[in-house]
Protein backbone atom coordinates (compact mmCIF):
# COMPACT_ATOMS: atom_id res chain seq x y z
CA UNK A 1 0.00 0.00 0.00
CA UNK A 2 1.34 3.74 -1.00
CA UNK A 3 1.95 6.18 1.65
CA UNK A 4 0.40 9.82 1.09
CA UNK A 5 3.40 11.56 0.95
CA UNK A 6 5.06 9.32 -1.77
CA UNK A 7 2.25 9.84 -4.20
CA UNK A 8 2.47 13.02 -6.59
CA UNK A 9 -1.24 14.26 -7.66
CA UNK A 10 -2.18 17.61 -9.43
CA UNK A 11 -5.66 18.11 -10.64
CA UNK A 12 -6.12 21.11 -12.71
CA UNK A 13 -9.59 22.82 -12.92
CA UNK A 14 -11.28 24.33 -15.80
CA UNK A 15 -13.80 26.10 -16.89
CA UNK A 16 -15.22 25.23 -20.33
CA UNK A 17 -18.47 28.11 -21.49
CA UNK A 18 -19.91 28.50 -24.60
CA UNK A 19 -17.82 30.78 -27.01
CA UNK A 20 -18.41 34.67 -26.23
CA UNK A 21 -20.13 33.41 -23.01
CA UNK A 22 -19.21 33.54 -19.40
CA UNK A 23 -19.67 30.66 -17.61
CA UNK A 24 -23.00 29.62 -16.15
CA UNK A 25 -23.32 30.02 -12.14
CA UNK A 26 -24.30 26.15 -12.31
CA UNK A 27 -22.56 23.98 -14.70
CA UNK A 28 -24.45 22.04 -17.45
CA UNK A 29 -21.66 18.88 -16.42
CA UNK A 30 -18.93 18.03 -14.32
CA UNK A 31 -16.53 15.53 -16.42
CA UNK A 32 -13.03 14.97 -14.34
CA UNK A 33 -10.40 13.66 -16.37
CA UNK A 34 -7.24 11.51 -14.89
CA UNK A 35 -4.07 9.72 -15.50
CA UNK A 36 -2.91 7.48 -13.16
CA UNK A 37 1.18 6.37 -13.66
CA UNK A 38 3.14 3.55 -11.80
CA UNK A 39 0.07 1.56 -10.77
CA UNK A 40 -0.14 -1.66 -9.07
CA UNK A 41 0.03 -4.20 -12.09
CA UNK A 42 -1.79 -6.51 -10.28
CA UNK A 43 -5.02 -4.27 -9.53
CA UNK A 44 -5.04 -2.90 -13.28
CA UNK A 45 -4.82 -6.27 -14.43
CA UNK A 46 -7.79 -7.86 -12.69
CA UNK A 47 -10.88 -7.59 -14.14
CA UNK A 48 -12.67 -8.31 -10.34
CA UNK A 49 -10.97 -4.98 -8.81
CA UNK A 50 -11.80 -3.17 -11.76
CA UNK A 51 -15.43 -3.89 -11.52
CA UNK A 52 -15.47 -3.57 -7.49
CA UNK A 53 -13.89 0.04 -8.30
CA UNK A 54 -16.35 0.93 -10.85
CA UNK A 55 -19.48 -0.21 -8.02
CA UNK A 56 -17.26 1.55 -5.01
CA UNK A 57 -16.48 4.91 -6.67
CA UNK A 58 -20.23 5.09 -7.63
CA UNK A 59 -21.41 4.77 -4.25
CA UNK A 60 -18.77 7.13 -3.13
CA UNK A 61 -19.42 10.16 -4.95
CA UNK A 62 -23.82 9.16 -5.10
CA UNK A 63 -24.17 8.09 -8.50
CA UNK A 64 -26.68 5.56 -9.53
CA UNK A 65 -25.41 2.84 -11.98
CA UNK A 66 -27.13 1.34 -14.54
CA UNK A 67 -26.65 -1.82 -15.27
CA UNK A 68 -23.29 -3.41 -14.39
CA UNK A 69 -19.93 -2.51 -15.56
CA UNK A 70 -18.55 -3.91 -19.08
CA UNK A 71 -15.13 -4.41 -18.71
CA UNK A 72 -12.94 -6.25 -21.66
CA UNK A 73 -9.45 -7.46 -21.88
CA UNK A 74 -7.70 -6.15 -25.68
CA UNK A 75 -5.46 -4.96 -27.69
CA UNK A 76 -3.04 -6.75 -30.15
CA UNK A 77 -0.34 -3.98 -29.71
CA UNK A 78 1.41 -4.52 -26.50
CA UNK A 79 1.93 -1.01 -25.79
CA UNK A 80 -2.07 -0.60 -25.36
CA UNK A 81 -3.30 -4.51 -24.54
CA UNK A 82 -5.36 -4.22 -21.12
CA UNK A 83 -8.73 -3.57 -20.06
CA UNK A 84 -11.38 -1.03 -20.71
CA UNK A 85 -14.24 -0.31 -18.68
CA UNK A 86 -17.10 1.34 -19.06
CA UNK A 87 -20.31 2.26 -16.26
CA UNK A 88 -23.13 4.04 -17.05
CA UNK A 89 -24.84 6.15 -14.72
CA UNK A 90 -27.84 7.77 -14.55
CA UNK A 91 -27.07 10.98 -15.36
CA UNK A 92 -24.06 9.99 -18.07
CA UNK A 93 -20.58 7.48 -17.48
CA UNK A 94 -17.48 6.57 -15.85
CA UNK A 95 -14.75 5.39 -18.58
CA UNK A 96 -11.60 4.01 -17.82
CA UNK A 97 -8.44 2.36 -20.08
CA UNK A 98 -5.47 0.04 -18.23
CA UNK A 99 -2.21 -0.07 -19.90
CA UNK A 100 -0.71 -3.09 -18.82
CA UNK A 101 2.63 -2.49 -20.64
CA UNK A 102 3.23 0.90 -19.08
CA UNK A 103 1.33 0.37 -15.76
CA UNK A 104 -0.99 3.17 -16.62
CA UNK A 105 -4.95 3.87 -16.47
CA UNK A 106 -6.60 7.01 -17.86
CA UNK A 107 -10.30 7.43 -16.46
CA UNK A 108 -13.18 9.44 -17.00
CA UNK A 109 -16.19 10.76 -14.62
CA UNK A 110 -18.85 12.45 -16.74
CA UNK A 111 -22.09 13.60 -14.80
CA UNK A 112 -24.62 16.40 -15.37
CA UNK A 113 -24.74 15.34 -11.23
CA UNK A 114 -22.59 17.30 -9.14
CA UNK A 115 -20.00 15.13 -7.40
CA UNK A 116 -16.53 15.76 -5.14
CA UNK A 117 -13.73 15.37 -7.87
CA UNK A 118 -10.83 15.84 -5.49
CA UNK A 119 -12.67 12.93 -3.33
CA UNK A 120 -13.19 10.82 -6.64
CA UNK A 121 -9.42 11.05 -7.57
CA UNK A 122 -8.15 10.59 -4.34
CA UNK A 123 -10.52 7.08 -4.31
CA UNK A 124 -9.00 6.39 -7.66
CA UNK A 125 -5.19 7.22 -6.69
CA UNK A 126 -5.53 4.61 -4.04
CA UNK A 127 -7.52 1.75 -5.90
CA UNK A 128 -4.97 1.08 -8.03
CA UNK A 129 -2.28 2.00 -6.03
CA UNK A 130 -0.84 5.01 -7.87
CA UNK A 131 2.55 6.36 -8.03
CA UNK A 132 1.10 9.60 -9.18
CA UNK A 133 -1.70 11.01 -10.66
CA UNK A 134 -2.77 14.39 -13.14
CA UNK A 135 -5.51 15.46 -13.98
CA UNK A 136 -8.39 17.68 -15.42
CA UNK A 137 -11.74 18.65 -13.70
CA UNK A 138 -14.09 20.33 -16.27
CA UNK A 139 -17.24 22.45 -15.78
CA UNK A 140 -18.99 22.38 -18.93
CA UNK A 141 -22.11 24.69 -19.69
Amino acid sequence: MLTETKMTTTLDILTVPRNGQAPQETPWGWHLVLNLYDCNSALIESKEVIERFAIELCDLIDMRRFGDPVIVNFGDNPDVTGYSMFQLIETSNIAGHFANKSRAAYLDIFSCKQFDPQLAAEFTTRAFEAQSMTGVFINRD
